[in-house]
């Protein structure tokens, strides 16, 4: 039975025993293991319903571990690096050796960032290794952002903890970024911003051409989908005094 508390030896007590755990960020909630742990890596695919395909999230600790799971990194990633993390943004670069092909799904690129929650930060500088983790959430539905949510999805499903950060700060998933002969690339949109961005490295690439070679996560043609129907109005207020008995979110 999965267990919810703020007790981040015990979170680091089940990431080392090889089980997976929701972890909070500032953008959403992660489902997280040890990278060099293939077998609670595929405790994750199997959580979340999610393709062999579709590459995770290395969380890292500080910037200084850059170096160590990433090559030939540009010079225009180290200024991102430098000046965003920790926070929302995920760079993609050339894996080190350090890095294994199951995190990867067999590519020469990984996905690396530097969280801003803090309650995150004092967990990683607990372990000994970095850890994997996607959004916390069954793959095409919304993105958990408070563990009411990790409870709605994995409810009886072998989540052995919870770790309780409160709601999200973000509550959208971080800012993909990769490199075309050093130049940035974004490839997914997130909660860090182009106008920031580019006040750092100048002018960027959204990158949106359509693709079946998975480069990044998020760039399945269907992803985190929500079941709520969208129903365009030009003036809600009236919409709600002349349908009262409709039941509307906002």
């Amino acid at each position: 039975m999965m267990r919810i508390g703020n007790d981040i030896e015990e979170a680091a007590y089940w990431l080392r025993k090889g089980e997976v755990v929701a972890i909070p960020t500032e953008t959403v909630y992660g489902l997280a293991a040890n990278i060099y742990n293939e077998k609670a890596v595929e405790k994750i695919y199997t959580l979340k319903n999610r393709p062999k395909n579709n590459p995770l999230i290395v969380h890292l600790k500080s910037d200084k571990e850059l170096s160590k799971y990433a090559v030939n990194i540009p010079v225009k990633a180290k200024i991102l690096a430098q000046t965003f993390w920790p926070g929302p943004l995920t760079l993609v670069l050339e894996k080190s050796a350090q890095i294994p092909s199951h995190i990867t799904s067999g590519k020469d690129t990984v996905g690396l960032r530097v969280p801003a929650k803090k309650i995150l930060l004092e967990l990683l500088h607990e372990l000994d290794f970095p850890l994997a983790a996607p959004s916390a959430n069954p793959s095409n539905r919304t993105s958990a952002t408070s563990t009411d949510h990790i409870i709605e999805y994995f409810k009886g499903k072998p989540l052995a903890y919870a770790l309780e950060g409160g709601a999200c700060e973000k509550g959208l998933e971080s800012t993909i970024i990769g490199f075309d002969k050093g130049e940035p690339v974004i490839y997914r949109l997130g909660a860090l911003s182009i106008e920031l961005i580019e006040k750092v490295v100048g002018k960027v690439t959204v990158f949106n051409k359509a693709t079946e070679i998975i480069l990044v996560p998020g760039m399945f043609s269907k992803h985190y989908a929500p079941k709520t129907k969208l129903l365009p109005v030009e003036d809600w207020k009236d919409y709600c005094k002349n349908n009262p008995n409709k039941k509307l979110l906002y």
